[in-house]
């Protein structure tokens, strides 16, 4: 049996049987079809909402009195979906339940991250990871990587409840971070962040303490708003010329903002 024979047959069989012969195309942004799903943004991250937590989750989810909420969720990147909530949270009638910080090694050395927000109704919640989806580009900005590691610094001029949820930040002061895989490169950015400007140390976070196992060292810092940004500043152009020297010129993985 000839090929064009045998793709008559086989059209003529997947016809009476109801079978597409062309492939569907993947599903992506609004076409999923659930209530639940909000959108996706860089990083690998997703956002859901759930109107109702069914009763027999509330507790073990540890949610308290809300029951609809919006679910942040990335593969690479923690520090900027923290950032990006908190601008979420600031614009919204919401709270931060949770924030947890899971090891992935999607993005090399680092965290992945998983943001419950909290809302009386579901259309703020929406609204929340809408939000934070959207800005979620410009944390990004300051968020540097090659084949040998990866660097993340972040800044806020007034830290909101996500902040201080997840990192202890002071609420409405401003608030720096800087962060580094391999963790030794790590911890010379924070000698030199606190070096560099009058600032007051929040967090210190190694691979065996306060990091999940991460080959990371993280150092938060709180104090006056230009001091907190010199001191990130500073910590930039090291980081880039230490990760450098191990590979490749490290990108920034959108446009710098700090």
């Amino acid at each position: 049996m000839d090929q064009q024979l045998i793709e008559k047959v086989m059209k003529q069989v997947s016809s009476e049987l109801g079978i597409k012969q062309e492939p569907e195309k993947p599903v992506c942004g609004g076409a999923v079809g659930l209530t639940e799903f909000v959108g996706t943004a860089i990083g690998d991250t997703i956002g859901l909402v759930i109107a109702s937590v069914d009763p027999m989750l509330v507790d073990v989810m540890k949610l308290g009195k809300y029951r609809s909420i919006g679910i942040i969720g990335g593969r690479t990147g923690a520090g900027p979906q923290i950032w990006a909530v908190d601008e979420a949270v600031k614009a919204t009638n919401t709270e931060i339940i949770s924030v947890e910080l899971p090891r992935d090694t999607k993005g090399g050395a680092g965290h992945g991250s998983l943001i419950y927000i909290g809302a009386d109704d579901v259309s703020d919640a929406r609204r929340a990871v809408e939000i934070a989806l959207s800005v979620l580009p410009k944390y990004f900005g300051d968020v540097y990587a090659n084949d040998a590691g990866h660097l993340e610094f972040q800044y806020t001029a007034r830290a909101s409840y996500c902040l201080e949820k997840a990192l202890g930040a002071p609420v409405g002061k401003a608030f720096g971070m800087t962060c580094a895989g391999p963790a030794a490169i790590g911890t010379v950015l924070a000698d030199i962040a606190v070096k560099a400007a009058n600032v007051e140390v929040v967090g210190y976070c190694s691979p065996g303490g306060g990091t999940s196992y991460s080959n990371e060292v993280i150092l938060t810092f709180t104090g006056d708003s230009g001091a907190v940004r010199q001191a990130v500043r500073a910590a930039i152009e090291a980081g880039k010329k230490m990760l450098g020297a191990l590979g490749d010129v490290p990108k920034s993985s959108t446009t710098p903002y700090i």
